[in-house]
This record gives structure tokens, C-alpha cells and sequence, in this order.
């Protein structure tokens, strides 16, 4: 996790990593019909993409999430691990066919390794998008009392 003090330079990093995500997603999608499993492929593309705009949507926000710098730094690297886990974690389902946890998969299961590995991303994944939300929330709810309170 970077030590990036001002909210003005997480806001602009997040857009920079949203970007570069929406970017890989694209480019995942060039190669959908070579990998393994074509359908989880086309969930690599779609994850990029959405993932990557919500890191855009949510450095366009961040001005607006009032927090302590600790909570700050705490959400923004939740926010890229998530995000990027996400990502990684359905590309490598795609690229070797495993992902039975996974229902698009259709399935398809990998060594006790790959699945393994699979597993914990989307597990941790889970858990870190649901606290960047919560914890956005509560940012973003302290900036509209605030604002209420001028």
C-alpha cells in the first residue's frame, strides 16, 4: 500500500489505475478465443473493464469521501487490490480452465493449486470490495454532514 498523503494525489491515481485496468480489460478481450476457457475469458475482459471504471468513478469521488488519512491510505489500497485481484484472479481461471467456484466456468475445474489460488483471491477480493464500499460510505456521509452542517 502506498503512503500517498493528499486525497488529490490518490483521486488522480486511482483514475491513472482505473484506466490502465479498463486498458488490460480491452486488451484481454483481443485474446478471449485463445485461452482455455473462452467464457471465463470474456469475464477477464468484462471484469477489466468494470473494474477499471469503478477505479475511475471512485478517484472522481474522493474528494468527496471525508476520512482520516489512515482510512484514506486503508481504502485506496483496498480499492486497488480488489480491483486488480479481481482481475487477475479470472484471467488465471481463464488462461489454465480452472475455476470451479466460479458457476460461468461451467465447471471446468484446475489442479488442487490453481483452484486454490483461485479461491483465495476471490475470497479476499469479496472481503476487500465490501470494505472499500462500507468504508466509502461512511466517508461520503461524513462529507454530506459536513456540508449540512455549513
Amino acid at each position: 500500500m502506498e503512503n500517498v498523503k493528499s486525497p488529490s494525489k490518490h483521486a488522480n491515481k486511482l483514475i491513472f489505475y482505473g484506466v490502465l485496468l479498463f486498458f488490460f480489460g480491452l486488451t484481454a478481450g483481443l485474446f478471449v478465443p485463445l485461452m482455455a476457457n473462452p467464457r471465463m475469458g470474456l469475464s477477464t475482459h468484462l471484469e477489466g473493464v468494470m473494474n477499471g471504471i469503478f477505479l475511475i468513478v471512485l478517484g472522481l469521488i474522493w474528494n468527496r469521501v471525508a476520512l482520516s488519512d489512515k482510512w484514506l491510505n486503508i481504502t485506496f489500497g483496498l480499492a486497488l487490490y480488489g480491483t486488480f485481484s479481481n482481475f487477475a484472479a479470472v484471467l488465471f481461471a481463464a488462461i489454465t480452465g480452472a475455476g470451479r467456484m466460479m458457476p460461468i466456468a461451467l465447471g471446468k475445474e484446475g489442479t488442487p493449486i490453481q483452484e486454490a489460488i483461485i479461491s483465495f483471491l476471490l475470497v479476499s477480493v469479496s472481503l476487500a470490495m465490501l470494505a472499500v464500499c462500507a468504508i466509502v460510505l461512511v466517508g461520503l456521509n461524513n462529507h454530506m454532514n459536513a456540508q449540512q452542517g455549513h
